[in-house]
């Protein structure tokens, strides 16, 4: 199978946000987000068990979700999405962000909208959760272009070039394992996607 292939469905790509009963903020980089009904309005998000954030959504139920624009530089995706906020907070010294009314964090910068939302069913999917949400609230910021996950592979993301080295790169972050052989239950160190998002140098 060429999975290279689901690289071509059209999605985007979206900062999650989410915080903990004692007000500590965090947030990570998710590709599917998805409005499911008009009346009321919900989404589903679909979210790694491996992140941070995905913990603190099955706490409490709410999340905010900032639609990334075309002009989001990389370095918010290593920020977001290539560190864990278990190990450090994300959000120090980044200030381009305010506060929804549920309390939660959402970018005021490199995002064109937000969309707040209370879980009301989730569903188990293995390596991630499907929550489905109301949407409590959503603003407009900018009349910028979302990004799509083509445009971040084609245009965002760095080329990396392994030169004489054996192993599988990592296609959603470009982690190098060296090595004759992945182990199938790999889990990328940087980006936690599974062996699965791994191809061979």
């Amino acid at each position: 199978m060429d999975n290279n292939a689901l690289f071509k469905l059209t999605c985007g790509l979206f900062l999650l946000s989410a915080k903990t009963d004692d007000d500590k903020d965090n947030g990570c980089i998710i590709n599917t987000v998805l409005q499911v009904t008009a009346s009321p309005v919900r989404i589903i998000i679909v979210v790694n068990k491996n992140n941070y954030t995905h913990n603190l959504i099955k706490q409490n139920g709410t999340f905010n979700v900032s639609v990334l624009s075309e002009n989001a530089p990389m370095d918010l995706y290593k920020r977001f999405g290539y560190a864990s906020g278990r190990d450090k907070s994300k959000f120090d010294g980044f200030d381009s962000v305010s506060r929804s009314g549920n309390g939660i964090l959402y970018l005021t910068e490199y995002s064109n909208a937000y969309l707040s939302g209370k879980v009301k069913e989730e569903k188990d999917l293995g390596t991630h959760t499907l929550f489905m949400a109301d949407v409590t609230d959503a603003k407009v910021l900018s009349e910028d272009i979302s990004v799509t996950y083509d445009y971040y592979q084609k245009n965002i993301k760095p080329v990396r070039t392994p030169v004489n080295k054996t192993g599988f790169i990592c296609t959603v972050c470009g982690y190098i394992y060296e090595g004759s052989t992945l182990p199938e239950d790999f889990i990328c160190p940087v980006c936690k996607h599974g062996a699965d998002a791994f191809k061979p140098l």
